[in-house]
This record gives structure tokens, sequence and C-alpha cells, in this order.
């Protein structure tokens, strides 16, 4: 891309955008967290000063990009689903408000990476939940999109891991507050793939592996899935590891 299509594709997908209400928003998460949960955060230490960066989670829970929010100080963009099959209807605004790329799964969604790759272009800090859905609870191999924009765009990796949203509205129902963990590790990479056709995908997959694995270690072990030492869990997992879009894309 020449620098003058850079710079225009710079300013369709300028960042930071929306700074005061992402700002209001962010705080308060804070207060939300503080008043529904016990939280407690870890590895605070390993954030980065800035980007570009790509956060990536395991996900769970719909409530996840909140989680990942709160645990970091910069105002986020994410790209994520453009269905939200798993929310409760009278969640499906936050998304909205704060603003987001949609992805449409199970399609190449090409707005959405090119508004990533612009975002990580200006030194911007990109959310992605590399699985690509909430429609489990075990760690499942991740999609290629995350692999693909860290290759893309050069960005370094800071993955987390999240116990304990799952069980957020549950025991609110019990009049009970859940005990939230959210870890941060250690930022890694770049990561650089020289294939074409099927081995770069193989690469690509690779470097999803990778990624994955980090993330795993950052959960309870039973929660591992595909990642785990255990072939029971292992087994578990293989049974919810279909990608639910590959048969019928999001439209």
């Amino acid at each position: 891309m020449s620098d003058m299509s850079r710079k225009r594709v710079d300013q369709e997908f300028r960042y930071p955008r929306r700074r005061l209400i992402r700002g209001l928003l962010q705080r308060l998460t804070h207060g939300i967290f503080a008043v529904l949960t016990d939280l407690e955060i870890v590895g605070q230490e390993n954030l980065p000063p800035g980007g570009p960066l790509l956060v990536v989670a395991n996900h769970f829970s719909f409530i996840d990009p909140v989680a990942m929010v709160r645990a970091v100080p910069w105002p986020l963009e994410f790209v994520g689903g453009f269905q939200m099959p798993n929310a409760p209807s009278w969640t499906k605004w936050i998304p909205g408000l704060w603003g987001y790329y949609p992805v449409h799964r199970g399609t190449s969604s090409r707005y959405a990476l090119r508004a990533a790759e612009a975002v990580l272009s200006q030194g911007g800090v990109l959310g992605i939940f590399p699985e690509a859905g909430s429609w489990a609870t075990l760690l499942r191999p991740a999609r290629p999109g995350a692999a693909f924009l860290a290759v893309r765009t050069g960005a370094r990796i800071l993955p987390m891991g999240f116990e304990g949203l799952l069980e957020v509205f549950p025991r609110l129902r019990r009049g009970q507050r859940s005990r939230v963990t959210l870890r941060i590790g250690k930022p890694f990479g770049p990561f650089h793939a020289s294939g074409r056709g099927r081995e770069r995908r193989r690469q690509l997959d690779e470097i999803g592996h990778r990624i994955m694995q980090r993330i795993a270690e950052l959960i309870p072990p039973e929660r591992r899935g595909h990642y785990s030492d255990d072939p029971a869990i292992r087994a578990a997992a293989r049974e919810v590891e279909s990608y639910p879009w590959d048969d019928s894309p999001e439209v």
C-alpha cells in the first residue's frame, strides 16, 4: 500500500475515537466490577507502555469485552461478531455505544480487517478474541484472524485469561457476588509468515496455536480445552471445536 493510500485508510479509521464516551464507559466499568464482583487483576506489571498491540483473551462469556476494557488503561478498539447470539437482548446496545468494527463470521470481512490494520498502523491497541465466538466454555483453537493481523502488522500480542465471568449473573440472581480474576500475561511476538497458499495457512494456524497456548496458561486447567494436558479435557473440547459459522456465514 502506498503512503497516500495508507494515509487515507488511517483517516477513515482514525485512532483513538469516541474519546469522551469511551472514557466515561471505561470509568463506569470500574464501578460496575467493584459493586457486582470481587475482582482481582493479576499481572498489571506486564502492561506495556502502549501500542501497536493486539490484546487477546479466552472468550467464554458475552461480558468478556467489558472485562478487557476494565483490565487495560488504553482506549481499546475491537473487531467482533456482527451478530451476538449469546448476549441478552438488553445488552446489545452497549457494543454500539462503545463502537467496534463488525466481523461477519464465516466470511473474509475485509472492512474489519482494513480497520484493524489501520488502528495498529497508528500505534493503536486492538482487542480481539481469537476463538471468534463464545459458544463454549472450554478453550478452542484460534480462527486465523488474530494471527493474520499479527503477521500483517508486526504488532506484539498481550495475552489475558478471564476467570469467573460466567458466574456473575447467575450469582447475582442469588444475591451473591462472584469472584472474578483477570490475568494479564507478558507481551510476546512479533510474528512473521513467509509461505503462500496452504503453507501460509499452516504457518498462521501454528501462530494461532501459540497465541492460544499463552492464553491457556492464564486460565484454570479445567478450562484449557484443546490446550489441556489432560486427555479427557481435550476429548471433551473436541465436541465444541466445530466453528458454527463455517456452513452458515453471518449476513
